[in-house]
């Protein structure tokens, strides 16, 4: 297979890895498969990230970058507390089983542990959401949003693996009756 020059390096090979993700999973995606995906070369894609690791870390901020205007429009959301808090929510859970944005962010707190510099990171991500939830709901404030994060994070986790029994319907139930205003 002839080796092609990417117009758009960076982005195609971010594209390229949550195509991967979305298809088979974080298990099965290796650099040497995500370059034959891409008709380019293992150190291609080392010169651009230096690690797998990186390119997780790359393609989790590529991911939320892509979110952050659904995020900053919730700002916008008219009615109750209730209604706001249930449109944050139903935009932060996974949106199925095996979901590749939830599962890059799995991915990347159980390497926070080996590759510390991940975690900076990964804090930028979550102060987002953080920022994000205290600004929708003024009069919840900032304990209310970790309480309700730590909170949707293990039922997203739990969620995006398909643990039998729980729906998403039923967590954003859960966060609904964790806010009492």
């Amino acid at each position: 297979m002839a080796r092609q020059r990417l117009e758009r390096p960076r982005e195609q090979m971010l594209e390229a890895a949550m195509s991967a993700i979305t298809e088979h999973g974080l298990a099965e995606l290796t650099m040497a498969a995500l370059a034959r995906r891409l008709g380019t070369s293992g150190g291609h894609l080392l010169y651009y990230f230096g690690s797998k690791d990186q390119l997780l870390l790359e393609t989790l901020v590529w991911s939320e970058t892509r979110l952050a205007p659904r995020r900053a429009g919730l700002l916008s959301v008219e009615g109750s507390a209730q209604d706001r808090l249930r449109a944050y929510v139903e935009l932060y859970l996974p949106t199925s089983q095996g979901d590749p944005r939830w599962l890059l962010w799995v991915d990347v707190w159980s390497r926070t542990l080996a590759v510390p510099e991940l975690r900076e990171t990964q804090a930028e991500l979550d102060l987002a959401w953080h920022e994000t939830l205290v600004a929708l709901l003024p009069e919840a404030g900032d304990d209310f949003s970790v309480r309700l994060r730590a909170m949707l994070d293990g039922f997203s986790t739990q969620l995006v693996i398909g643990v039998p029994g729980l729906t998403r319907d039923q967590v954003i139930e859960h966060a609904l009756a964790l806010f009492r205003p």
